[in-house]
C-alpha cells in the first residue's frame, strides 16, 4: 500500500511504469458497498472469458471517490481469481471526472474500459467492445442509449438542449446518447493522457481526440441497489462544467444575443421617431424606460455569468492544482493469490 507519495502529471499519488500489453477496467465507485461485490464477480468471469479466449491480459481498477459508506474496505476484500485487481482510494471526492482520470493515470496496460461502478453498465456486453478493437481495428469504442424512453420528458428536452449548444461550432459533434461506458485502444488511451487542461470532459475529449471511432447501441441495466446521487442540481453542475470546459458556444450565443439586442433597440427607436415625426404621437415614458433598464441589465448580468465561467476556468488552468489525491493504493494480483496482496510500490 502507498500513501501520498510523487506527483504525477494530474495528480498527487503513486506514479504507474509504462503500460504492457491488454486491457484495464476502470470503475469509479461512489457509496456502491451493496452492489460491488456482485459487480466484480461478474467482471471477474468477463476477465477469465478474456484470457481463455483471446489470452489477452486483465486488470480491475476501482478508484474510491471519498464514499462514506464500506465501499472502500468492501473494494479491498474482493478476491483477485481471474484477474489483476487494483484499489486506488481518493483523499475525498473529487468527482467522477477525476476519478476516471485517476483510473487512467494508473491503468498498468495499455487499453482502457470505462465503465460505472452501479451496474448498469453490463460486464457482459463489454465483449462486443473488445472484439470491435480487436477484430475490426476501432480506437475509441463508446456506447449509447438506444432510447431515453424511460427518462421523465423535461430531463430528454434538457439533455437534447445541452448537446446542441455544446456541439455548436464543433468539427466533431459528441453524439447526446453517448455515455461513459467506452474502450479506448492503446494510442486512443495514451492521447487523452496528454491532454493538459485540468477542467475536463471525458465524453469530448474521447471523441475529440479522433481515430476510429464506432457508436454502438446498448440498453442499460436498471440499478439493483441504492439510487443515483445524480440529482438535479448535480446534472445542471456537469452540464455547466462540461459546456464551458469544452466548448464556446456560451461567448459565441452571447454575442449573438447582445447583436440582437441592439439590433432590436436600434428599430424600435428608429420607429419611434418614425411615429413621433409623422403621426405626432407621444413618446411612452416611464413603462418603456423600467421595461428597457430591466432587460438591458439581465443581458448585462447573464453575459457577465457567462464570462465568468470561463475566467473561472482559466483561473483553474494557471493555478496548476492536481486534479486528485491518491491516499491509498493496493495491487492484488491474480497469480499470487494465495500469497496473499502484494503492496504496489512507488
Amino acid at each position: 500500500m502507498t500513501t501520498g507519495g510523487a506527483r504525477s502529471k494530474h495528480g498527487i499519488g503513486p506514479i504507474t511504469a509504462g503500460p504492457a500489453h491488454g486491457l484495464s477496467i476502470v470503475v469509479p465507485v461512489y457509496n456502491e458497498e451493496r452492489g460491488l461485490p456482485n459487480l466484480h464477480e461478474r467482471l471477474s468471469v468477463f476477465a477469465h472469458v478474456l484470457r481463455q479466449q483471446r489470452g489477452l491480459a486483465t486488470e480491475i481498477v476501482y478508484v474510491d471517490d471519498g464514499s462514506q459508506d464500506k465501499t472502500l474496505e468492501i473494494a479491498r476484500s474482493l478476491p483477485a481469481k481471474d484477474t489483476d485487481v487494483q484499489i486506488i482510494s481518493l483523499s475525498r471526492n473529487f468527482g467522477k471526472e477525476a476519478a476516471l482520470l485517476a483510473g487512467l493515470d494508473h491503468a498498468r496496460l495499455d487499453a482502457v474500459l470505462f465503465m460505472d461502478g452501479d451496474g448498469q453498465h453490463p460486464p457482459e456486453f463489454a465483449d462486443k467492445l473488445v472484439a470491435l478493437w480487436l477484430d475490426q481495428g476501432y480506437d475509441v469504442v463508446y456506447t449509447a442509449k438506444s432510447n431515453r424512453l424511460n427518462e421523465p420528458a423535461l430531463r430528454r428536452i434538457a439533455v437534447r438542449w445541452f448537446y446542441r449548444i455544446l456541439n455548436w461550432g464543433l468539427r466533431q459533434p459528441i453524439p447526446e446518447d453517448a455515455s461513459d461506458f467506452r474502450l479506448l485502444s492503446p494510442r486512443a488511451a495514451a492521447a487523452l493522457k496528454q491532454m493538459p487542461e485540468r477542467n475536463r470532459f471525458f465524453k469530448g475529449l474521447s471523441i475529440w481526440i479522433g481515430f476510429r471511432q464506432i457508436r454502438v447501441p446498448y440498453e442499460p441495466a436498471a440499478r439493483v441497489h441504492g439510487q443515483s446521487s445524480w440529482n438535479f442540481r448535480a446534472l445542471l453542475g456537469l452540464s455547466i462544467e462540461g459546456i464551458t470546459a469544452f466548448s464556446t458556444a456560451p461567448l459565441r450565443l452571447a454575442s449573438l444575443f447582445g447583436f440582437f439586442i441592439s439590433a432590436s433597440a436600434l428599430l424600435f427607436g428608429g420607429w419611434i421617431v418614425f411615429e413621433t415625426l409623422h403621426y405626432g404621437k407621444d413618446v411612452a415614458g416611464y413603462p418603456s424606460i423600467i421595461v428597457g433598464i430591466m432587460v438591458i441589465g439581465g443581458v448585462q448580468l447573464l453575459m457577465i455569468g457567462i464570462m465568468g465561467e470561463y475566467i473561472a476556468k482559466i483561473l483553474s488552468e494557471l493555478r496548476g492544482r492536481p486534479l486528485y489525491f491518491v491516499a491509498e493504493r493496493e495491487i492484488h494480483e491474480a497469480k499470487s493469490e494465495e500469497k496473499g496482496p502484494r503492496e504496489a510500490a512507488e
